[in-house]
């Protein structure tokens, strides 16, 4: 006789399967409303950057479309004549806006060939960065005029008018259309200031006590980028006011992007 050599295997039992819970079920809920949430800030930060900030820019070229067409306003007088011949133009000052009220674009060419971004009255979120584009401060001079034309802009969401505020170079034209013709102003330097520090919309920034006859324009915007910690400050002078009658200024030049400053 042989031996039986051959294992035996014990039967397999089967282990019961772990039964749902309401407090499981509603940890998943929570787990995938989370996914949601991550991926709706991810479209608002992002994707839903880039599609309002290109609805901006052709709510912007569709204003200066209609300013174009429509018949050209007198010149203003004519401060003064250069050796060249060039006519020096005094600038028109514009009544200040009301709240929301869109009186002018912005074009910066640095920011590219496309961007055109309406400026309204008013700094209020719900009516106007959030909604139109770039905000004139209450207390801000109006472009052309002496003292400082002073204006706020999202950096990050809502078309971010000024995300790329720290990528102006020295001498970058900052060009403010309305329906009279072109404000243009050089930019001179940037400077990061606590929120609370409000002297930069000053007359003659951060000087309380100093009286101009200069002319001058300040951007502000939140920084780091995502972050209220701080505000990024880009300032500006005033270089002349082309009228509409004789056609966009040269300072609206496309920029090499590649280029260095001047």
């Amino acid at each position: 006789m042989h031996a039986d050599t051959s294992i035996r295997r014990a039967p397999r039992t089967s282990r019961p399967r772990p039964r749902a819970t309401v407090s499981s079920v509603l940890g998943e809920l929570l787990l995938t409303a989370g996914v949601l949430v991550l991926l709706f800030v991810s479209w608002q930060m992002w994707i839903g950057d880039i599609i309002i900030g290109a609805q901006n820019n052709e709510k912007g070229a569709e204003l200066s479309e209609q300013w174009a067409e429509a018949p050209a306003p007198e010149p203003p007088p004519v401060a003064a004549t250069e050796q060249d011949g060039d006519v020096v133009y005094e600038p028109p000052v514009l009544e200040h806006p009301d709240d929301a009220e869109i009186f002018a674009n912005m074009l910066i060419p640095r920011f590219g060939a496309d961007y055109n971004v309406n400026i309204a009255g008013g700094t209020s979120r719900s009516r106007t960065l959030d909604k139109l584009g770039i905000g004139l401060y209450t207390q801000s001079k109006m472009p052309g005029e002496v003292g400082n034309f002073s204006l706020a802009g999202h950096r990050t969401t809502w078309g971010k008018p000024f995300n790329r505020i720290d990528k102006l170079k020295l001498n970058d034209a900052i060009v403010v259309e309305t329906p009279e013709g072109w404000y243009t102003y050089r930019f001179r330097t940037l400077e990061y200031v606590k929120p609370t520090q409000v002297d930069v919309l000053l007359d003659v920034p951060q000087m309380p006590e100093m009286r101009t006859d200069e002319r001058y324009i300040t951007l502000t915007a939140c920084s780091p980028l995502y972050s209220l910690a701080e505000r990024i400050v880009a300032y500006g002078v005033f270089e002349g006011f082309q009228p509409r009658s004789e056609g966009p200024p040269d300072s609206l030049a496309p920029v090499d992007v590649a280029s260095p400053s001047l």
